[in-house]
Parts: C-alpha cells; sequence; structure tokens
C-alpha cells in the first residue's frame, strides 16, 4: 500500500495534475466526489478527508454527520477527457467514522464483507459484466428520446455518430486501464455494449462506476446524452448488465468439472441453486428502479423465469459452453441485473445468495432447455418455474422478508434501502401516465 501511495504522490507531482477528485458512491449507486488540491492529497491518503455525511442520501443522520473519504491509492486514475491545462485525476474512497471504524452506509464496505466471507471459504470471486446503454440526442422528458442511429445487432457503419462514440469510449477506458473484452451494437436503435474483462468483484464495482462516468462524460462532449436508464423506449429491448460470474481456489477455478456433462463441479452446481433459491429477494438490489420491471418482461429477451439452462437466453442463470480446451473458462451467467443498479450492493447480494447455495448444499433443480417465454403458465407451474418479482414493490417486499439480505447488506442499508423504494413506488403510483391518458380519457 506504501508504494502504491508513493506511486500517487509521484505521478501527480510529474504530471502536474491540478486537482484529485475523491469518488464515492451513495446507497443507490450514485457517483458523488468532491475536489482537493494535490497540497492536501498526502493528508488525505494519510487521514482521509472529512464531509458531512448528513448531505447524501443513505448516509448519515444529522446528529451524527461527519465521516471521513479515505483513497484507495489503487484506483488512482488519470482523466484523460480534461484538457493539458486543467489535468486532473479520481480516485476511489472508503467511507469511516470518526473514530476509524467502516461507515456501515459505505456500499464498498458491503461489498468488501461479502468477499470477505468468501475469502474465509477460501474463494475469490470474479466477475464480467457486459454493460448496455443508450445514446440519445438529448435528455429532455417532455418528449420521447430521439436515437442517434437506426442499427441493430452487430451492426458496423463507418459513418455512424454513436458507434463512432462508442469506440472512442473504449479508447479512453483503454488509456486509463480498463480492459475491454469486446464492444458492440445492441439491438435497438442507439443502444451499445461493452464488455469488461473478468477481475475481482471489488475492483470490477469501481470500473463499472467508472464506465458509466466515462459514457456519459464524453457524450456530454459531443452534445449528446447517454443514458443506463433500464427501459427508456417501448417496444424494443432494454438494457441489461449480464454478468459472467465464477468462484476461485488459488489458480483453479472452482466452478469447471471437465468429467461432468454440463463441465460443472459440485460447487458450481451449489452456487447456481442458491442463486435460483434466493433470486426474487435479491432482485430489488439488481433492478432497483420502477423502470427496471419494464424490462423484466416476456418477450425482449430479459429473463422473466426462476431458471437456468445451457445456451438457453429465455433462462435466469445461462451456463455458457467453455472451450474445450480451457476449462479454466468455466463461469455462470446472472442475466437479471440492469445497468443502473448500484454494482458494489448487486455483485454482493449475487455473491451472498450463491454462497448460501454453497453452505447449505441446495440441489440444482433441472435444466429448463425450452424456450420458457414460450411456455403457458400451467406448464411452468408443473415444471415448478417462477418467475420474477414484475414491479418494484413486489420484489422490495420480497427483500424486507429476506434474512440473507439483512445479513448482507447490514441494517443500515437494508433499512435505508427499503424506505427509500417504498417512497419511490408510492411517488410512481401517485402519477397519471401518458398510457391512462390515451387509453381512458377519450372513452371513460
Amino acid at each position: 500500500m506504501q508504494s502504491q501511495r508513493d506511486y500517487v504522490l509521484r505521478t501527480v507531482e510529474e504530471r502536474g495534475i491540478r486537482f484529485v477528485q475523491l469518488w464515492f458512491t451513495d446507497v443507490l449507486g450514485t457517483s458523488k466526489a468532491f475536489n482537493i488540491t494535490p497540497a492536501e492529497l498526502e493528508t488525505a491518503l494519510d487521514e482521509g478527508m472529512t464531509f458531512d455525511g448528513s448531505a447524501i442520501d443513505g448516509f448519515s443522520r444529522v446528529q451524527e454527520a461527519d465521516v471521513l473519504a479515505r483513497p484507495d491509492p489503487k484506483t488512482f486514475q488519470l482523466l484523460p477527457w480534461h484538457g493539458r491545462d486543467e489535468t486532473v485525476a479520481g480516485v476511489y474512497c472508503d467511507i469511516f467514522n470518526l473514530d476509524g471504524s467502516p461507515f456501515e452506509g459505505c456500499p464498498r464496505h458491503t461489498l468488501r464483507r461479502t468477499l470477505e466471507r468468501a475469502r474465509d471459504a477460501g474463494y475469490t470471486f470474479f466477475v464480467a459484466p457486459e454493460v448496455e446503454y443508450f445514446y440519445f440526442a438529448d435528455a429532455d422528458p417532455s418528449h420521447r428520446p430521439a436515437t442517434l442511429d437506426s442499427g441493430s445487432y452487430f451492426d458496423l457503419s463507418v459513418a455512424d455518430r454513436s458507434s463512432e462514440l462508442r469506440r472512442r469510449t473504449v479508447l479512453r477506458l483503454e488509456e486509463m486501464g480498463i480492459p475491454v473484452e469486446h464492444a458492440q451494437h445492441e439491438d435497438a436503435p442507439s443502444q451499445h455494449e461493452i464488455d469488461l474483462r473478468y477481475t475481482d468483484a471489488l475492483t470490477m464495482a469501481d470500473t463499472v462506476m467508472t464506465v458509466r462516468m466515462v459514457v456519459k462524460e464524453l457524450a456530454r462532449h459531443e452534445g449528446v446524452h447517454a443514458s443506463f436508464m433500464p427501459k427508456p423506449l417501448e417496444g424494443v429491448q432494454g438494457s441489461g448488465m449480464h454478468t459472467h460470474l465464477s468462484l476461485w481456489r488459488g489458480e483453479e477455478n472452482a466452478f469447471a468439472d471437465p468429467s461432468d456433462i454440463y463441465g460443472l463441479s459440485p460447487t458450481a452446481k451449489r452456487f447456481i441453486a442458491g442463486l435460483l433459491h434466493h433470486a426474487r429477494e435479491i432482485t430489488a438490489v439488481t433492478n432497483q428502479w420502477v423502470n427496471s420491471y419494464k424490462r423484466l418482461v416476456s418477450g425482449y429477451e430479459a429473463p422473466v423465469h426462476i431458471s437456468w439452462a445451457r445456451n438457453n437466453r429465455s433462462a435466469l442463470v445461462r451456463v455458457p459452453v467453455a472451450k474445450r480446451a480451457r476449462p479454466e473458462s468455466t463461469r455462470i451467467e446472472y442475466r437479471a441485473p440492469d445497468s443502473a443498479c448500484n454494482p458494489y450492493l448487486a455483485f454482493a447480494v449475487v455473491l451472498a445468495a450463491g454462497l448460501d447455495g454453497i453452505e447449505q448444499g441446495y440441489d440444482l433443480p433441472a435444466e429448463a432447455a425450452a424456450n420458457l417465454f414460450a411456455m403457458t403458465e400451467e406448464e411452468l407451474a408443473v415444471k415448478a418455474i417462477q418467475s420474477l418479482p414484475s414491479s418494484l414493490k413486489e420484489a422490495v417486499d420480497e427483500m424486507a422478508r429476506s434474512k440473507l439480505l439483512v445479513d448482507t447488506l447490514g441494517e443500515h442499508v437494508f433499512e435505508w434501502f427499503i424506505r427509500n423504494k417504498r417512497a419511490e413506488w408510492d411517488a410512481y403510483k401517485a402519477v397519471v401516465t401518458p398510457f391512462e391518458l390515451g387509453r381512458y380519457l377519450p372513452s371513460l
């Protein structure tokens, strides 16, 4: 850590950095920051910087306001979109109480606790999300969002403005040390995807936050708007964040068993079983907005039914076929999360659900080989296949009954999250939508 600290201080001096942004994330996954000058950086690294936590939703109450932001030197990055006359860097922070104890409302601490639980069992948790988003002409909510292209899956248009912007974004991410596995145009007009290369879950949660920031910032420089809203357009696919998962024991993939018909070890099967068992409970975290449930509907490739399968994209958990010569590439794909979730909390609850499956020895149900979107409710019931919650209210009600979620998030985050989401649902219920006006006003 000391060498990382010295590297940061040396880089700031040698590069002539003028401001350092101290980044942190609130409970909902909203990026927060304040700037310090290089003169304050050494103090920040050694002691942390005090700020008023009561000003941040989900943080402190007024009577216990002050908290410490302590930079994690490993996350230090130069921000390449700033000009030479305004060289700026950023670094993610952990939030602490003034007595030095971890602050209960810090999402990084929440994820770190769950990773430590995995580590105590001998595992390291790796993830690789596929981050989907849209480019629009503006963010004016008074009209339907105007797309920048009419492309679809894997379209290549050399003169396409949004595809060029995506390519420049990938180059910026690479400059910042964020490896991108591949990027592509997605199914819907103006929808794009950036797939991130495997790394440990804490690093990846930081990376997802950075990717969202870079995508939005470069779009703003071009005079357009990038949105990670789960379902901004009717009649087309929404934006998911399909996340590939694996557990490792040292240098070995704990999910891999080449002798198994599925290539899955008993550990992997129990992990999947845990995900399925707790899927309804964790959905409020992996899909935390009212709008998230406009994506989780049949007919648009998003998962609805709690099931697993190989190469069946209608299943909630998919097992991609590992390359024959590379069993270490064995992984599972959890397809529910959307790109607007808090990645720290989402990765924490997904891991907790899988670990519970391992610890409790849950049995893996039968594979759902059929197209679940084409099955009737009666056929699904015969196979005992449940559905994910269909609304934020239903998801929060499931979460509120979950001991797993209390234990994973801690009482501070758990209780605040539920209060916030119930308030969001109540506000949504009170709104008269254009759908209702168009359907009822002329005839009722």
